[in-house]
């Protein structure tokens, strides 16, 4: 496939452009070594932790303020009472490092966003904390590759929909391009997009789904593969 027409590319951030859910897991897995003396199982830890954020997100939304709340919530259903609260201190700063991460590009990302940039429009399309959001796109420094940035609360379909009314996108032209079947895959596909699936090995277990069987659906090992297509 070699798309030469002039195409709108919906991209989005987290664990596509840079690296993301490996420093949660980093945390959580420090989390879990903190519970061991306490006889918590990991995997009932983390399976219950995976429970709590089900529930906090609908009311808090994304981001590491909302993951530092749950990791605590979930640490309280395991533990005696915690004298001087030094448990519940101890994981919100393990929580709230990540915030603290330089961010980490994925390899061929900003030669890739430069070519693609030069022959179709960008709009980045990430989900989260507005604020958290917006610090990382300035660190990053690609926000000069895209036409657009939108920051959005929750990728469903009708996000989709709403962003082919706001841009006058036609669908038959705009691809959403990411790493989750969940929030970017699944409802673009669902809201007449093309979709490129670009898998990444530590993909939060929340957005694990299966992608599904789509003509326009497309699925690249790596970002900079789509200079092959586009």
């Amino acid at each position: 496939m070699d798309i030469a027409q002039r195409q709108n590319l919906l991209i989005d951030a987290d664990d596509t452009l840079w690296e993301n859910n490996i420093y949660f897991e980093r945390v959580i897995a420090s989390v879990q070594a903190l519970l061991q003396p306490f006889r918590v199982a990991p995997e009932a830890f983390r399976e219950y932790l995976n429970e709590v954020e089900r529930r906090h997100i609908p009311i808090h939304g994304y981001g590491t303020l909302n993951f530092s709340r749950c990791l605590v919530k979930a640490c309280e259903q395991y533990l005696v009472p915690d004298p001087g609260n030094k448990l519940r201190i101890e994981v919100e700063e393990l929580a709230l490092q990540i915030m603290k991460q330089p961010l980490e590009i994925i390899d061929g990302v900003a030669e890739t966003l430069a070519y693609l940039s030069s022959r179709h429009s960008l709009c980045l399309v990430t989900k989260g904390h507005r604020e958290e959001q917006s610090r990382k796109i300035e660190s990053s420094g690609l926000g000069r590759y895209f036409q657009g940035v939108e920051i959005v609360s929750e990728k469903s379909i009708d996000t989709y929909l709403n962003l082919l009314e706001a841009h006058a996108w036609e669908s038959s032209s705009t691809w959403m391009i990411g790493n989750s079947p969940r929030s970017d895959i699944n409802p673009a596909l669902g809201a007449g997009l093309s979709a490129v699936f670009i898998p990444h090995p530590h993909t939060w277990v929340l957005e694990d789904e299966e992608p599904i069987k789509h003509p326009r659906l497309l699925q690249l090992r790596s970002f900079s593969e789509l200079q092959l297509h586009f």
